[in-house]
């Protein structure tokens, strides 16, 4: 990744490589290691989590890292953090580096909520004094004004992390790395955390965030890398990276556990449904979406085909043949094509379900995950499902 002549490097990684040991037979005693010990064939074997992963940071950056669970990011977020030290390769950090990786890690929960507030700050390097002074703020922050002399036990998790990262943010340095902050709380506490990064953007704050969220990479970013089985994989733009992941966990979901047909489910009426997407995977808003349904059948029924379309679990599209003109015609060829314009979708990653009822809309037979695709480009709503041609009009009677 090139990085501007004239902007400071505050974070550089040279040729990283790191392993771990993984043990395949036990030691019940002193007796068996030292048989262990000297067996021509060891009984564990080197994992190989990181090979030669290189990048830049620059001063400013807000930079994202992403991968599928167990792709390496997690390893590499530690290394960074010095909690592991690299088999081979260098890390330069030019400045201070905070980490916020376990949030909450060195709370007491015998203690009260106030005073695992100055515990944490005491572990972020902070004196009394200082904490007094952001005592206030961390507690309007995390919205736990009543439960500040409560022990934190009794706190539930969601509560716990809340105050956490309220605690955290007040960190001071250079350069911040981001573990998985953005699950934090509820939709209305996720919404203060999407305004600190912003602020954190605005300020030019040099930000590293690793995160499974692609929305957020698309928002919050200006560079990002892949990382898949512990190689940079893509490295560019933030909205081709994110693309690349959705679209890798596209076809990682066809080849684990789903074939082609997804999970099929069929009433004593229905022998069949297929579906076949003719077009690509991975496609542009500009582009249609085309697919074929088809099915057989056992018994003589009026069938209604239909699909929906969904992103994050929540239908965004939804049509059937019920009310259409092509109902005799599919009766007699048990086959339609449709096509679907994507300009009013979202870029993100999308499924489709198809089903096919009686007359009566009873469900006869489904298929989950007949389907899927990604659109590509940026988010013209920041974080809307669909995208509407409003229109705006500044001449308002006052």
């Amino acid at each position: 990744m090139n990085v501007k002549e004239n902007t400071p490097v505050a974070l550089k990684v040279e040729h990283l490589h790191k392993s771990f040991i993984l043990p395949h037979e036990r030691h019940t005693g002193i007796k068996q290691y030292l048989i262990n010990i000297f067996k021509k064939k060891k009984g564990y074997e080197h994992q190989r989590v990181l090979k030669d992963v290189s990048f830049n940071v620059s001063q400013g950056d807000f930079f994202g890292i992403v991968g599928r669970n167990g792709s390496g990011k997690s390893t590499l977020l530690k290394l960074l953090a010095g909690i592991y030290t690299p088999g081979s390769g260098n890390i330069e950090v030019n400045g201070t580096l905070v980490p916020f990786i376990e949030l909450g890690v060195g709370f007491n929960p015998e203690l009260t909520g106030r005073e695992n507030i100055f515990l944490n700050g005491a572990l972020l390097g902070f004196s009394r004094k200082e904490m007094q002074q952001k005592y206030d703020s961390i507690v309007e922050f995390s919205e736990l004004e009543r439960f500040m002399d409560q022990k934190l036990k009794n706190y539930s998790s969601g509560m716990q992390v809340r105050l956490a990262f309220s605690i955290a943010i007040r960190a001071k340095g250079d350069i911040l790395l981001l573990d998985e902050v953005l699950a934090v709380g509820d939709a209305a506490f996720q919404q203060k955390c999407f305004d600190y990064f912003e602020q954190l953007k605005k300020d030019k704050k040099t930000v590293i965030l690793v995160t499974h969220d692609m929305s957020a990479v698309k928002r919050f970013c200006n560079k990002a890398i892949l990382i898949e089985n512990g190689e940079i994989k893509r490295s560019g733009t933030p909205e081709d990276v994110a693309d690349q992941y959705l679209l890798d966990n596209v076809d990682t979901s066809h080849a684990s556990g789903q074939t082609k047909q997804g999970n099929k489910k069929l009433e004593s009426t229905v022998k069949d449904i297929t579906f076949n997407m003719k077009s690509a995977k991975r496609l542009k808003n500009t582009d249609t979406l085309d697919f074929t349904i088809a099915y057989q059948l056992n018994n003589d029924i009026k069938p209604v085909l239909g699909y929906s379309i969904s992103k994050n679990g929540m239908s965004v599209v939804e049509m059937n043949t019920k009310d259409s003109k092509l109902s005799s015609d599919i009766q007699v060829k048990h086959k339609v094509a449709h096509t679907l314009k994507l300009h009013s979708l979202n870029p993100g990653a999308y499924k489709i379900d198809i089903a096919i009822f009686n007359d009566d809309m009873s469900l006869q037979g489904h298929v989950l995950s007949a389907g899927q695709f990604v659109i590509e480009g940026n988010d013209r709503t920041r974080g809307g499902f669909i995208y509407a041609d409003g229109v705006w009009d500044p001449n308002v009677n006052q």
